[in-house]
């Protein structure tokens, strides 16, 4: 089971970049601490990356806040104009960190997602675009867009990538809520991708939504921690809003989902800040141990926290 060691980081709302929302955290081992990268909003809503270091073995002990993002939004019309949001981070041979990241664009009554792809060359402080547009977009097998990636390099050498992809929009008390789901596809070069046709976590009755999945190799199965909800009232009916789940597949395609040995919920406690949702799990391990980062209330506004996992 997984034991909750609580909250890691929410920030104060004294930088401009970061007044509110830590969300979608993603752990990046330094030899001396661990960094934790995230997305955070600014007056205008606006979702930017930064991080926070943090002591490896202690993760509540905050070692330094970063005062900027670590990447700026895109230009007029570009797919990243109005908030760009971290998923995953890939070291290269020659010392170079690629950046998978969510590009948003607002549109006049919801929004539009597209996957992006930067670079750091000062090791993770600073992170450019590759390109002026997206790696991937909406298309025939993503009809409304395409968003949050979990990648590896296989032993063979083949890139896989796993995230999520809008299918419909419906109105509900007249908001348009999408639904998205799981996917996978495959790469030579992690800049083009070859989308599966088979869902790596299709729809049910339940799951109307897929959070940002967490991919980790283990004993030769591919292993997957993601979150999951329903599309109505999710914003204010804990029933119906985001949990964890978890998933295995032999080839990387074909998932099984295992919820029931996802090993951590949601508080029953209304003063935690996981009580409402838990969501946007990343899943790491350090010293012999397996951690698990996630976030809970709001989507990503009461922080996140961190927990363990004792057999």
């Amino acid at each position: 089971m997984w034991v909750k060691k609580g909250v890691i980081y929410k920030p104060d709302g004294t930088l401009a970049h970061s007044l509110s929302h830590a969300q979608v955290p993603f752990a990046y081992k330094h030899e001396d601490f661990l960094r934790i990268y995230f997305s955070s909003r600014d007056k205008d809503g606006q979702s930017r990356p930064t991080f926070i270091d943090v002591d490896s073995d202690d993760p509540k002990k905050i070692l330094y806040i970063h005062d900027k993002p670590i990447l700026e939004l895109g230009g007029p019309g570009e797919y990243d104009e109005t908030g760009a949001m971290p998923s995953w981070f890939v070291n290269r041979p020659n010392g170079d960190i690629w950046l998978y990241y969510t590009g948003w664009n607002r549109t006049w009554n919801s929004y539009r997602l597209s996957m992006g792809l930067a670079v750091s060359t000062d090791g993770g402080l600073s992170f450019k675009k590759m390109f002026v547009g997206p790696i991937m977009d909406r298309s025939i097998q993503n009809p409304l867009w395409a968003a949050q990636p979990s990648v590896m390099i296989d032993e063979d050498g083949t890139w896989r990538m796993w995230y999520i992809s809008g299918h419909k929009c419906e109105y509900i008390h007249d908001y348009p809520e999408p639904f998205y789901r799981g996917q996978s596809a495959t790469s030579k070069d992690g800049i083009h991708w070859d989308i599966s046709d088979i869902p790596a976590l299709d729809f049910d009755d339940f799951l109307h939504a897929v959070g940002r999945p967490s991919v980790f190799k283990e004993d030769g199965i591919y292993k997957m921690y993601y979150s999951y909800r329903h599309t109505r009232d999710y914003r204010t009916d804990r029933n119906q809003s985001y949990r964890l789940g978890y998933a295995e597949s032999v080839d990387g395609t074909n998932w099984e989902r295992k919820d029931n040995l996802v090993g951590i919920a949601k508080s029953d406690n209304p003063e935690d800040f996981d009580y409402q949702m838990i969501d946007y799990a990343n899943f790491y391990q350090h010293n012999g141990k397996k951690y698990l980062l996630y976030n809970g209330n709001g989507f990503g506004a009461a922080g996140f926290a961190y927990a363990v996992w004792e057999d």
